[in-house]
């Protein structure tokens, strides 16, 4: 008994250095992303100043020349003004004589004539439309920060780049799928129906459960799929070992409900992750339209993800895979009439996959 004692104790041990391993690694990682986000935001945010401080040297340029020219303006209207101011002066302190009548008449005629032109001029060299920023180069720039804007969003979330390099072709097995399940000739997509098929009992076909899998089974490297449930109140999806059990009443035949499958269930709004028979009530309530499912053969992993935004629902840590794994999907019931829609797996040739 001493041996087993020290045996587990030892097993114990290498056990927590492997997690303090594991969170070490971690750690380094994260703070190598961490340091090359924040020389890409320096980057972007050097840039920025930059461009925006060539749009505010033209912009003082053009405001230091309109101030010139309301200055200009603003002393003729003084100077027509004290004109006025000094017309109004001579006209009290005129005499009643004509000749002094004739003379004054000729003042306001010569010094009208002067005034308009004056302002004339300065109206010709004042217009406000030859003062402009350079909207020519305000346009290029523009037309590149749209570039980089859509060359970015072409490469981020960068996570969704390396999720889909993983990406494999998956197509659902007619022979192993309910008879109330009704599979496309292309084999991506399977759909509920109220009505018994009259289909082969052949051995690895579901007879309980509203399962089907895929032909392809997958035993090394890391792959990737996509799942459309959207319009859909009801479904499971996941991965399972061939062994599944597919007959009779027996609750392994589920998703999820014993040890050979790890799935993620949608149903009546609420989220749940099985494997083993222990349900994980998961945190969301927004009703997703696509779900990611990554299987990682080194990591020993199952994750599940809101596709679009490549969101994490939920992770399975199995270890080491004992079998080749299968994608499994089940449409669910009509759900009293809600659930008519199709479960379509997003292949890169299916008409329902997204182009990149």
């Amino acid at each position: 008994m001493k041996r087993q004692r020290d045996a587990v104790k030892y097993r114990l041990k290498k056990l927590a250095a492997r997690q303090s391993e594991i969170t070490k690694k971690s750690s380094v990682i994260r703070e190598k992303i961490i340091r090359k986000y924040r020389e890409i935001q320096a980057a972007l945010d050097e840039d920025l100043r930059i461009t925006l401080s060539h749009l505010e040297m033209e912009e003082r340029a053009a405001v230091s020349a309109l101030d010139g020219l309301m200055e200009r303006n603003c002393s003729l209207i003084q100077e027509i003004e004290q004109d006025l101011a000094r017309l109004t002066v001579a006209i009290m302190a005129q005499s009643d004589t004509e000749h002094d009548t004739m003379s004054f008449f000729s003042f306001p005629e010569q010094r009208d004539t002067e005034t308009v032109d004056r302002v004339m001029d300065l109206l010709n060299r004042t217009d406000p439309s030859s003062v402009s920023l350079d909207e020519v180069k305000a346009d290029q720039i523009l037309s590149l920060t749209h570039n980089m804007l859509l060359f970015i969003s072409s490469q981020t979330p960068l996570i969704r780049k390396l999720t889909h390099s993983y990406s494999s072709e998956v197509y659902l097995d007619p022979e192993t799928s309910h008879p109330k399940l009704i599979i496309s000739p292309q084999g991506d997509s399977a759909t509920y129906t109220d009505t018994w098929q009259q289909l082969p009992d052949l051995p690895g076909r579901f007879d309980t459960t509203l399962n089907v899998i895929s032909v392809q089974g997958f035993s090394c490297g890391r792959h990737y799929w996509e799942i459309d449930v959207s319009g859909k109140t009801y479904w499971e999806l996941g991965v399972t070992y061939p062994s599944i059990p597919r007959k009779g009443n027996t609750e392994d035949c589920w998703l999820g409900r014993g040890v050979e499958s790890w799935c993620v269930e949608f149903f009546d709004g609420e989220y749940t992750a099985w494997h083993g028979g222990l349900p994980h009530q998961l945190p969301f309530t927004k009703r997703f339209s696509r779900i990611g499912v990554l299987c990682s053969f080194p990591a020993g992993l199952v994750t599940f993800l809101e596709a679009e935004n490549m969101t994490p629902l939920f992770s399975f840590c199995a270890g080491t895979f004992s079998e080749c794994l299968h994608l499994a999907v089940c449409p669910g019931h009509d759900h009293k009439g809600t659930n008519a829609n199709p479960i379509v797996i997003c292949n890169a040739s299916s008409p329902t996959s997204d182009q990149e």
